[in-house]
This record gives C-alpha cells, sequence and structure tokens, in this order.
C-alpha cells in the first residue's frame, strides 16, 4: 500500500469541484500539494483554508493548464518549491462540446492530459534521475460504455484516457519508469459541470436538460468528497495500468473488466493460429 504522507502533489482544476475535494482529502492525508487553476479567487480561497489547519502545506499556482509554456513553469514551481513531485493527478476538463468551444474541450481534457502525464514521467522517471510516482488521470463512466445522443466528443476523449492509463502503465514500461499511471472513471457527481454539459446539436441540448432532471430526482448523484475518497484509494492500492470506477458511492478497482474487454476487441485482430 502506498502512502500520502509526505507526498508532493499536484491537482490540475484542483480550485473547485472534485479537484477541490481531491486537495482537501489529500492534505488531510498528510501530503504537500499544488492546485493548478485559472480560477484564482477560489484557489486562493483554499489555499487560504488549508493553511489556517494545516499549515504552508496547500499552494495555488495560476495556470492555464492548455497553454504548455505555463504548464511547464508550474512543474519547475512545484520542484522548486518542495523540491520534489510524488504525484499527479490530472483533473481538470469541462464538458462543453458546442461549435465554439468543442476543441477548447480536446485541448483541456485531452491534449493537456497527455501534455502534464508525459512532463511529469520524466520528472519522476527512475531512469532519468528520478524516484519513481504516481499520475491519476480523470476519465468518466461516459469512456466505458456507448451513449446516443449524448456527449460524443467528450465520451470519446473520456475512452481515450481509458486506453491511454491502460497502456503506457502496463509492466513493460512500468519497470523502466517506476512510475505508476492509474485511471479513475467517475459516475454522476455533484459538481457545475452537470449543468454546464453543452452539445453542438440543440436537439440534444433540449432532450439532455429533460433527461438529467429525470436522474437527479431519482439520484442527485454521489458527492465530491466520495470521488476524492476514490482517487486516494487508487492512490493506495492501484497497480500501474489499472482503472478504477467510483460509481453511486461505491469504490472499484475494474482493472480485470477492462482487460477482459480488451481481449475480446482483439480477438478479431489478432489471427489464431
Amino acid at each position: 500500500m502506498h502512502s500520502l504522507h509526505e507526498k508532493v502533489a499536484v491537482v490540475t482544476g484542483g480550485a473547485c469541484g472534485i479537484g477541490a475535494s481531491v486537495v482537501k482529502e489529500f492534505v488531510k492525508e498528510g501530503a504537500k500539494v499544488t492546485i493548478l487553476d485559472i480560477n484564482e479567487q477560489s484557489g486562493k480561497q483554499i489555499e487560504d483554508e488549508l493553511s489556517v489547519k494545516y499549515g504552508e502545506r496547500v499552494q495555488f499556482f495560476l495556470c492555464d493548464v492548455t497553454d504548455e509554456e505555463q504548464l511547464m513553469n508550474a512543474f519547475d514551481e512545484v520542484t522548486a518549491r518542495w523540491g520534489d513531485l510524488d504525484l499527479v493527478v490530472n483533473n481538470a476538463g469541462i464538458a462543453d462540446e458546442s461549435f465554439p468551444m468543442y476543441k477548447k474541450q480536446i485541448a483541456l481534457n485531452f491534449t493537456t492530459v497527455i501534455t502534464s502525464t508525459l512532463r511529469a514521467m520524466e520528472v519522476m522517471r527512475k531512469d532519468k534521475e528520478g524516484k519513481g510516482g504516481t499520475i491519476i488521470n480523470v476519465s468518466s463512466i461516459l469512456g466505458l460504455m456507448r451513449v446516443s445522443p449524448g456527449p460524443f466528443v467528450y465520451g470519446a476523449i473520456k475512452n481515450a484516457l481509458v486506453h491511454f492509463g491502460s497502456t503506457i502503465g502496463m509492466e513493460a514500461y512500468y519497470s523502466r519508469t517506476n512510475v505508476r499511471v492509474i485511471t479513475i472513471c467517475f459516475g454522476l457527481t455533484q459538481t457545475s459541470i452537470i449543468q454546464n454539459t453543452k452539445s453542438f446539436d440543440e436537439q440534444i441540448n433540449t432532450d439532455a436538460e429533460k433527461i438529467l432532471r429525470d436522474i437527479l430526482v431519482r439520484s442527485p448523484g454521489q458527492t465530491t468528497d466520495i470521488a476524492a475518497k476514490g482517487v486516494a484509494e487508487s492512490y493506495k492500492n492501484g497497480t500501474s495500468g489499472s482503472t478504477w470506477l467510483v460509481n453511486n458511492g461505491v469504490i472499484s478497482d475494474i482493472t480485470s473488466s477492462v482487460v477482459k474487454a480488451y481481449h475480446v476487441m482483439s480477438e478479431h485482430v489478432i489471427a489464431r493460429r
């Protein structure tokens, strides 16, 4: 089991929602955390709030993570401040795939996650003077299932993150880097992203509003605190390349199901002999 005590962590999108709860959970368990976010007011508020209770174990760094230069500078600031880096949680994201925003969604939800993962890997990997570490990438239940009509681009991105984590985290590569890559998929969670989900198709937006109202009547969704505990649990017990699910308040390692799904799909690709 891995411990968060005295670990140096970065959480993107850590100023609100699930990210803020992850920051609080990590600090409570003894980690030192840097928040990367564009929401300066909320980020500073969390920094001040946690500093009163836990001392100088939290820093907020104003950063647009889609700007590669800003992101690289942020990593440099983290190592300069704490002298180390042990854990990166790539959490920042939006669910707006309207015509004006779908490229921004791809940049934030996918490209930035890849860039941050590769940069963190370079800093932490044992075959390049690092000591190893962990990267946790945030996906969604929409990366595990087909929904139509629905957030097509968002689901495709989240599915891609499951594949990315389950392959770059495999033993063949992990044995060289000693950097675990873990993917965590959240079910319906009480965050503002629910109300801010948008499609390029207005009919889908209209239908989604009705569906969402019906869903929220039956279940308000899990809390961000439960989601954060899932992140902590995946850090403590997850193997590299593993996929975790936090849905309806239940935290599960679903790696075996993901591996089985790939075996089923690859049956038609790899010739039998």
